[in-house]
């Protein structure tokens, strides 16, 4: 944790070169300090202008490749110098210690120049003191003032080109202030943190603190050193931590563990002690860049996904996301509260959701998001927008907890028409769409999905936006995560867009007690859905009233019957069993285009009515088994039956 207690720190930085420019009055040694970093000598003839050097990575401190650059004003350009400045990743601005004009004009030339140049992002400075074996005293002082007016000198250095001293340091300094660079971390008015640094060292914190208790212990520490440095921490070391802290902050030690306000202030203390490259370490680790931003590249790796092909949450990503569930829930009612929720995202620059949730997935009593709602709700959100699900994994810390890239959370499904070709599916999320005319009770049948007895989700509460819901059923014995989208239609003449008639099932949805209700499905299952290969459900819903024949060439039962549909389903909500409907959507999904499984789990149904049949996930296992086994069976008959006939 201490790099001053002989910690391992991680080297190199985001950027994979270094590129210096040295700017400065005439004659102040710009050049004899790059020929004397070169060849390690003073040299007594000096063109007016060194070529540029590239400097290997194995021989940098860094071992990042390094170019210096030269710059003369009888050889260049004012566009010529803006250009190079603008180029330049650091700018080391020379003058001379036994000159006192050369250090006026750092002040009143050099640097205003530097800052119009670029205007984008401020470019970090060093100033450098040369010839100091000319003089027998410091100019440091006088820089003070300087520096504080200028905020992007990273760091000043005296050295001299005649005699080698401080020349190596000296491009150090200017290789560290791009690596490392003090500014976005340390605040040297306040001498204090800047806020951005605070805000990525919180978020740093709540993902180390595995236990959600708001203090790092040893072990806590130890994952932590061993994520950020690649090495344990050592008992010695970590006796030393909490020394200093017991020392310099009342609270920065609680229970024998570091505490937020401990914490921050070793990093502060670091970069006090000029050592950044420790902090920086921990930023870059866990995702920030020279700006204290999450960068692009963290947050958003690369995915493939191919066509036909859906996102869904890896065994890891969803393990991940229970643990989090469980640390937050803090009074264990198998709920977040909002203020447990907003303490989980609090790692996140925002939510990744509002409080539409409360409509789509189930909650308890009180409306909080509980446990099997939380996860429909990632499930939800890793199919329909996967890069979201990717990038919010990042903010909560996956890469800490299973030390790789989040992008292993994430399961990309084989392609559908392999599923259609194997007649089984082996995805856990599905997409059902529920289509049906005004008031044929569909949407009261999506939102039975989460809350069987609508107590929660009444009309005058319900958004009109909230069209889907989100939950979980068993297929034997299998549990399946089914995504309702109630397909709102006001007219049957109304085109379907592709994205209201792509989906994995589909729920044709009529009332039973209107006999013009029928119509209306059958015109969109023949327009839409006859020549595809969606599974489709007929429901007859409102069965609790009196059935009235239907107003259309086919009652429903000969219609499916026609086009080999399962018989229509009857449905309603005074029912005390609603979950059934759903668990034949699902099976659908699960084994599409296999009439065989469907058939099988509408059997079932009729067998349990008459008592053969008991239990649920057990017995869905043994049918599938036993369907499976009868095909096999009646294969190898037929073999034998037609062997024996030859």
């Amino acid at each position: 944790m201490v790099a001053a207690c002989g910690m391992v720190m991680r080297q190199g930085g985001t950027r994979r070169n270094v590129r210096i420019l040295l700017v400065g009055e005439h004659g102040v040694g710009k050049t004899s300090l790059i020929l004397s970093l070169v060849s390690e000598e003073y040299a007594e003839e000096v063109p007016s202008k060194a070529e540029e050097i590239t400097i290997p990575a194995d021989v940098t401190p860094e071992q990042v490749p390094t170019h210096i650059v030269d710059y003369s004003a009888a050889e260049q350009t004012n566009d010529q110098l803006s250009e190079e400045i603008q180029k330049a990743h650091v700018i080391c601005v020379v003058y001379s210690v036994e000159d006192e004009d050369t250090l006026d004009r750092v002040a009143s030339y050099w640097l205003p120049l530097i800052r119009q140049c670029s205007t984008t992002n401020r470019c970090p400075v060093v100033l450098v003191g040369n010839k100091i074996d000319l003089v027998d005293y410091s100019t440091i002082e006088a820089v003070y003032p300087i520096m504080k007016e200028f905020s992007e000198i990273e760091s000043c250095i005296e050295c001299s080109a005649k005699t080698l001293q401080n020349i190596s340091e000296m491009f150090y300094y200017a290789q560290k202030a791009v690596l490392h660079p003090t500014t976005p971390l340390y605040d040297y008015d306040t001498q204090e943190l800047t806020e951005e640094c605070k805000t990525a060292l919180r978020r740093i914190f709540k993902i180390c603190d595995l236990d959600n208790d708001g203090l790092l212990n040893d072990m806590e520490l130890n994952t932590f050193q061993q994520w950020c440095f690649n090495t344990p921490l050592q008992p010695q070391v970590l006796l030393d931590v909490k020394a200093v802290l017991s020392k310099n902050i009342a609270d920065g030690i609680s229970e024998g563990c570091v505490t937020m306000n401990g914490f921050m202030y070793l990093q502060c203390l670091f970069i006090q002690r000029g050592r950044n490259e420790t902090t920086w370490a921990v930023l870059r680790k866990f995702g920030y860049d020279n700006d204290l931003q999450m960068s692009k590249e963290y947050v958003n790796p690369p995915l493939k996904v191919p066509a036909g092909c859906t996102t869904e949450l890896s065994h890891k990503g969803h393990e991940f996301l229970a643990v989090l569930f469980m640390q937050h829930d803090r009074d264990h009612d198998g709920a977040l509260s909002p203020l447990e929720m907003d303490m989980l995202f609090s790692r996140c620059p925002s939510p990744p959701w509002g409080d539409e949730y409360r409509y789509m997935v189930t909650t308890n009593e009180k409306g909080w998001i509980t446990f099997q709602g939380f996860m429909a709700q990632w499930a939800f959100i890793t199919l329909t927008n996967v890069r979201k699900t990717v990038e919010y994994m990042a903010y909560l810390g996956y890469n800490m907890y299973n030390n790789e890239c989040q992008t292993n959370a994430i399961n990309v499904t084989r392609e559908k028409k392999l599923d259609l070709a194997k007649k089984q599916s082996s995805r856990n999320v599905y997409s059902c769409h529920v289509i049906g005319p005004k008031s044929s009770g569909k949407t009261t049948l999506c939102r039975t999905f989460i809350d069987p007895m609508l107590e929660k989700l009444k009309p005058e509460i319900v958004p009109p936006n909230a069209h889907v819901t989100v939950n979980t059923v068993h297929v034997y014995g299998q549990e399946k995560t089914i995504v309702l989208r109630d397909i709102n239609i006001l007219n049957v003449q109304d085109a379907l867009s592709p994205g209201q008639i792509q989906c994995d099932a589909a729920a044709l949805v009529y009332d039973a007690s209107n006999p013009k209700s029928f119509e209306y499905i059958a015109r969109i299952f023949i327009k839409y859905f006859a020549d595809s290969k969606i599974p489709v459900l007929i429901v007859a819903n409102k069965s609790d009233l009196t059935e009235v024949k239907q107003e259309y060439l086919l009652q429903p039962a000969s219609f499916c019957n026609k086009y080999k549909l399962m018989p229509p389903q009857p449905y309603s909500v005074t029912r005390t069993v609603r979950r059934e409907i759903f668990v034949k959507l699902a099976t659908m999904a699960a084994f599409p285009r296999f009439q065989a499984a469907w058939v099988l789990f509408y059997k079932h149904r009729h067998m349990k009515q008459f008592g053969l049949i008991q239990g649920e996930s057990v017995v869905w296992w043994k049918a599938g088994l036993g369907l499976a086994v009868a095909t096999v069976a009646g294969f190898v008959v037929m073999r034998v039956l037609n062997t024996d006939k030859r």
